[in-house]
């Protein structure tokens, strides 16, 4: 395989694999580098780091150098003085510099220099000055390390280059831009064991030079600034025959900056058809004058190559077949006509040896190489940012090239918009960079069959189709900056191995990917708008334990982008529980929380007897409440008790022990039978008298009042008392608990008041006793005036 196929390929993958656009990598700077360039300097400051390396100082206005300046920085290994005004140097300076390996005095004004050796130089140029003679010193012999070294001239001499002429010096740059044919004799110059010679002549002068030039060893030649018309064109020939006689390992010849006619173009071409040489290369190149069929014999040529980049046509009326002829019969392996104004290429006449195409950068339509049955050798086609269209018509211009592997039609405006999925392409194909046109999903109908490496970024694309057939072959796969919004799977491209998908719109990708994509090896889903909600969750996690070898770019172009809270955190970063994101999961958890709190709190109730001081707590309430809103006036008609107590005569100790003098010790006044009824009257007399005269009647509720006849008397009248007055008097008070089922069917009317109404429970523990007093004495905190029981009487 070529050279040029060989980079191109390489090329080719790696911008497929890797990225897209320009990568530049830069080392680390650090002290040892010191950039002063642009400045306006007039001399090297005396405060520079003693430690620097690097050292640049070029574009200022520096025109002298002393020792003083080279000796305060003696560790410095590359000196940058290039666009300055320095017009003489003294070698001497550079005395204390032993590790200097790299001078650059080029495009200065210097003309003498005075000479002493720097054995550690490799790279010394001092070309682009004003010297009349080449600037070699005896003591430059001693330059065993040096590989490159410009010098520029306006004179050349046979033995210039004799000091020099034992070193194996692999690059030599010759400014002639100051040589002019007065005062120079026609002679020869030997130029010794070089592999780069380069020479470059005044822009705007015809190509002239009076001295040949014989060479040894030279591999690559390159002229620059060649201008020429067809009476000196023969010039140009001459001169680059005696070193192609002389020197037959010249393999690279490189013509830049050339202004030419047409037809001495054609004749510069046909000079080298016969010579040893095997790759020409010309660049920015400007044909003048007119444009005619010239012709060209295609004899045996040892070249392989010829590249054109960046042709200016100032013939503005020619014979498009008169150019392209030429070009299109030529005999060799690979041609390159980039940055031109072509418009067209002809398909050659008989079987043509072109493995390698590039016509990048022209205005090619899609009627290229239609039909085009002759270029079944070529391996190679770019057409890069031309004016394509259609993609089904370059699938047709491909299907007689039957060796063609790499196709390179990106920067068009190619689309697809059939739908019957039929198109036809070399079944040879297995690169295919079809990015920055203008795609859909529809392009997954029309490529390849046996396609192993596909570029579609920068183009339109929104999905990728399940049902795309005949991509087995797919290796990698690269849709970056484009429209999509999940990660494909691999169920059509089972043998995927590569993916790149960044830069698209892929908020929530599925974890299925990594199920379906086993012989992924290589992903690059970064720079993606990702949503980092639980639905990502899952992929996270994956990300995190697939290989940084698999993931590119991974962690530092994986950021969430919503919700604001989470954005610009790192994929890595971002955590959320299982809990959180599983809705069964988070239901059965609260379930379970509530039911053990909520037996907790049942326990705890049970516990402490909360549900007892919840009842006497509203109990209070109540009665507070009913007593501010019951008027004063209406409670003090006959009243002369504050309170009527009945009880079972089996209760009466507690009655009299406990209840008694708690409220007489609060001043409320105490209605018993045993004291309080009057002698001669009857019981139920006295039962009702009392009832009528207290404020409150205060039943003692226990199994024995149940059991008695008369305190059964007792609460009938006041619970008849409570209806007809409209009023709250009855305080119920258990002493015991009473069985429901204990309580007699006669006895309705205390079954009733014990559903209906609120009673106070004693309770045994001493310490709720404060409580329960409390919310009896609640229900008399009003001021009351009270009859005497002798006023009463009279």
């Amino acid at each position: 395989m070529t050279r040029d196929k060989e980079s191109t390929m390489r090329s080719f993958a790696y911008t497929v694999i890797v990225t897209v656009g320009i990568v530049i990598q830069s080392s680390d700077e650090n002290e040892f580098t010191v950039d002063l360039s642009k400045r306006g300097l007039t001399h090297i400051p005396r405060d520079l780091p003693s430690q620097t390396e690097v050292l640049d100082m070029s574009q200022n206005n520096v025109s002298e150098l002393h020792l003083s300046d080279m000796s305060l920085i003696s560790r410095l290994k590359v000196l940058r003085l290039s666009h300055n005004r320095i017009q003489c140097l003294d070698f001497s300076v550079f005395r204390f510099n032993q590790d200097l390996e790299y001078l650059d005095l080029s495009h200065n004004q210097l003309k003498k220099l005075s000479c002493h050796a720097i054995q550690s130089l490799q790279h010394l140029d001092l070309s682009f000055n004003d010297f009349d003679s080449l600037p070699i010193c005896k003591e430059f012999g001693n330059l065993t390390q040096l590989n490159f070294l410009g010098l520029s001239t306006s004179k050349l001499q046979q033995l210039d280059l004799l000091p020099v002429s034992h070193l194996h010096v692999d690059s030599i740059l010759l400014d002639l831009q100051g040589y002019s044919m007065k005062g120079n004799e026609t002679g020869s110059l030997q130029i010794f064991n070089t592999k780069k010679l380069h020479f470059v002549f005044h822009p705007n002068d015809l190509f002239s030079v009076l001295v040949n030039i014989s060479v040894n060893m030279i591999e690559c030649l390159q002229l620059t600034n060649i201008k020429l018309n067809d009476d000196n064109c023969q010039v140009l020939i001459n001169f680059l025959s005696e070193p192609l006689i002389r020197g037959p390992n010249l393999l690279n010849l490189t013509l830049d900056h050339v202004e030419t006619t047409w037809k001495c173009l054609v004749r510069v071409f046909q000079s080298l058809w016969s010579k040893p040489i095997e790759y020409l290369n010309i660049y920015n190149l400007t044909v003048v004058e007119r444009i005619d069929e010239e012709e060209f014999t295609y004899s045996k040529t040892s070249l392989k190559a010829l590249k054109i980049e960046h042709i200016t046509n100032r013939v503005f009326l020619f014979s498009q077949t008169a150019l392209y002829t030429v070009f299109s019969e030529m005999n060799i392996m690979m041609l390159t006509i980039s940055e031109a104004p072509l418009i067209h290429m002809l398909c050659p006449q008989a079987p043509s040896m072109f493995k390698f195409l590039n016509f990048t950068h022209n205005v090619f339509t899609d009627s290229i190489f239609q039909n085009c049955s002759t270029l079944g050798r070529l391996e190679t086609l770019i057409l890069q940012k031309n004016e394509l269209k259609e993609l089904f018509k370059v699938g047709l211009m491909t299907k007689d090239m039957q060796s063609l592997e790499i196709l390179d039609v990106s920067w068009n405006s190619l689309n697809y918009d059939r739908y019957d999925g039929i198109c036809t392409w070399a079944q040879s194909i297995v690169m295919l960079n079809l990015s920055s046109n203008i795609l859909t999903e529809s392009v997954f109908r029309c490529l390849p069959p046996r396609v192993k490496v596909l570029d579609l970024h920068s183009n339109r694309i929104r999905s990728i189709p399940r049902d795309v057939n005949n991509l087995e072959a797919l290796q990698v796969l690269n849709v970056a900056s484009n429209f999509l919004t999940n990660l494909p799977g691999c169920g059509a491209f089972s043998s995927l191995s590569a993916l790149i998908i960044d830069y698209n719109s892929i908020s929530s990708p599925s974890v299925d990917f990594f199920q379906s994509c086993q012989n992924i090896r290589s992903v690059k889903a970064g720079n993606n708008p990702f949503q980092c909600t639980c639905e990502l969750r899952e992929f996270v996690q994956r990300m995190g334990q697939v290989s940084r070898e698999v993931v590119e770019d991974w962690p530092g172009s994986y950021q969430c982008d919503y919700p604001e809270s989470f954005k610009g955190t790192a994929l890595k970063d971002f955590h959320m529980s299982q809990l959180s994101c599983n809705t069964t999961l988070l239901i059965v958890t609260i379930v379970v929380i509530v039911l053990v709190l909520g037996s907790t709190t049942v326990m705890l109730c049970i516990y402490f007897d909360v549900l007892w001081y919840l009842r006497m707590m509203c109990h209070w309430t109540q009665t507070r409440q009913r007593a501010r809103n019951t008027p004063l006036a209406e409670l003090q008609r006959n009243l002369q008790f504050h309170a009527f107590i009945s009880y079972s005569e089996h209760d009466s100790a507690w009655v009299k022990n406990e209840l008694v003098p708690c409220l007489e010790k609060e001043n409320i006044r105490i209605c018993l039978h045993e004291r309080n009824f009057v002698p001669g009257k009857s019981i139920i007399e006295n039962i009702i008298n009392c009832i009528e005269k207290s404020y409150k009647s205060i039943f003692v509720l226990s199994p024995n009042f149940v059991q008695s006849e008369w305190c059964h008397y007792e609460l009938y009248f006041a619970h008849h008392n409570l209806f007809h007055e409209g009023s709250d008097n009855l305080i119920l008070i258990l002493l015991e608990p009473i069985p429901q089922n204990n309580i007699p069917s006669k006895y309705h009317k205390l079954k009733a008041l014990m559903t209906q109404r609120t009673y106070l429970e004693w309770p045994k523990e001493k310490s709720k006793h404060g409580l329960f007093w409390a919310n009896i004495t609640a229900a008399f905190h009003m001021k009351l005036t009270l009859v005497n029981e002798n006023d009463a009487e009279t």
